[in-house]
């Protein structure tokens, strides 16, 4: 396990190298002074820009100057928005766990109806609930998200009335911010209407969550009908039958627990899926989260927090990545002898 884990965090700083590698080049390629893209300092003095200038070393060759760059990664110094001329880092700090917070309850709601809806398709394999249950998913795989959300908006909110079309609590409750995920605030305030504040909350996310977790979900049971489909078809399976074992003991005792070992290692990469589908839904719900901030930067132009979101984004989703690939060698020692990540 240790070689697995020196593995991993080879790969991890191989990987966030030539991330920072991307994110350093991004400020000389997008228009404008690079310092002034890198820094975001776009009203400062002369006697200030001149001290930027030294911090970063521009009178050096491009290695200092990238050099200085990863100082003030590792520093957590992110640069300041163009926008409005705070600092990236605190703005990433309060918008990026309402995002987790959406993808964490969508990437809940894929799973637990994708995997049970794949397993059903295995185990009626080439039967009607088979081909339905698989028409369905490659449907809802080719319906747009934003398509999606929008109609969900019309459907639900406007013309039924039942859940929120926008946000992430209504105005009426005064939640304080502690950790950035709502739920959590909620519980640690001291409010007496902190239930009717989870309540409200719960009802604001259900929609954006359902949009977003319909894409994955499909994913699911496609890899939850490919896993179950083998596993019945390995030998202990055979002989779990021969020894006169019912189905029903077969699937819920054998098949089941070692058909999601082989799920599990996807669930990484679908959180990722999850993170971008989310910038768009955040969009159109008007969700506070790190997608709609990247998304408004992008038409504010504001190049600082474009290259630095950026970076903070691809990160969290590595991380997610090193996250799944040791809960997977967890649960299954032979991946451990894997050279590279999933």
């Amino acid at each position: 396990m240790l070689v697995f884990a020196l593995r991993r965090l080879n790969l991890f700083i191989f990987t966030m190298l030539l991330l920072t590698l991307l994110s350093f080049s991004l400020s000389f390629l997008f228009p404008g002074d690079a310092i002034i893209n890198i820094s975001g300092a776009i009203n400062a003095t002369p006697s200030e820009l001149v001290e930027i200038q030294k911090s970063y070393q521009t009178d050096r060759n491009i290695f200092w100057q990238y050099s200085a760059y990863l100082r003030h990664i590792v520093n957590g110094d992110l640069g300041l928005s163009m926008a409005s001329q705070s600092k990236i880092s605190s703005e990433v700090l309060n918008l990026l766990p309402a995002t987790i917070e959406l993808s964490l309850v969508a990437l809940l709601i894929a799973m637990f109806v994708g995997i049970p809806l794949g397993f059903i398709a295995a185990i009626k394999h080439n039967k009607p609930a088979d081909n339905i249950i698989l028409s369905v998913s490659m449907l809802g795989y080719s319906i747009p998200i934003f398509w999606l959300g929008l109609l969900a908006i019309l459907t639900f909110s406007i013309n039924l009335g039942w859940l929120p079309s926008a946000g992430q609590i209504s105005l009426l409750f005064e939640i304080k911010l502690v950790t950035g995920i709502k739920f959590i605030d909620i519980l640690l305030s001291d409010s007496p209407y902190k239930w009717q504040a989870f309540a409200d909350a719960s009802a604001h996310i259900i929609l954006p969550a359902c949009v977003i977790a319909v894409a994955p979900a499909t994913i699911f049971v496609r890899l939850a009908r490919t896993s179950m489909i083998e596993v019945l078809e390995t030998s202990y399976i055979r002989a779990a039958r021969a020894k006169g074992l019912s189905f029903q003991q077969i699937i819920f005792r054998h098949a089941i627990r070692n058909a999601l070992i082989k799920i599990i290692r996807h669930v990484g990469l679908q959180f990722a899926n999850l993170v971008t589908i989310a910038m768009v839904t955040e969009v159109i719900f008007s969700w506070p989260g790190i997608g709609r901030w990247l998304i408004e930067s992008i038409y504010q132009r504001d190049f600082t927090a474009i290259h630095s979101g950026l970076l903070v984004l691809a990160c969290f989703i590595f991380v997610v990545h090193i996250l799944t690939d040791f809960i997977y060698a967890a649960l299954n020692p032979l991946a451990r002898g894997n050279k590279y990540g999933s």
